[in-house]
């Protein structure tokens, strides 16, 4: 029993090599794509953080400002300048 050989012509042989090479590239591929979307998603979830503790300070600081600009903390910073509140002098314009 003589084994018999198949002759593969040359385009038979490419289209082997051709399928052999997609089909160990395509897992590499599919495990890149997924290690680059990790690394995305991680990027996203720290900058998520940083705008949360920005927002958190920015909150802060309006809250400040509106303690500042409140009229208790005007009358007396108008106090400690030697100011004082005349309300004679404050005229109310009705329409």
């Amino acid at each position: 029993m003589r084994k018999r050989q198949v002759k593969l012509f040359r385009i038979e042989k490419l289209l082997i090599r051709l399928c052999t090479i997609l089909l160990i590239l395509f897992p590499v591929s599919i495990v890149l794509s997924k290690a680059a979307l990790s690394n995305m998603n991680l990027e996203v979830e720290k900058l998520k953080r940083q705008i949360n503790v920005q927002k958190n300070a920015n909150e802060s600081l309006t809250m400040k400002v509106n303690e500042l600009k409140s009229l208790a903390n005007i009358d007396v910073v108008a106090e400690s300048e030697g100011l004082s509140y005349n309300s004679s002098n404050i005229i109310v314009i009705n329409n």
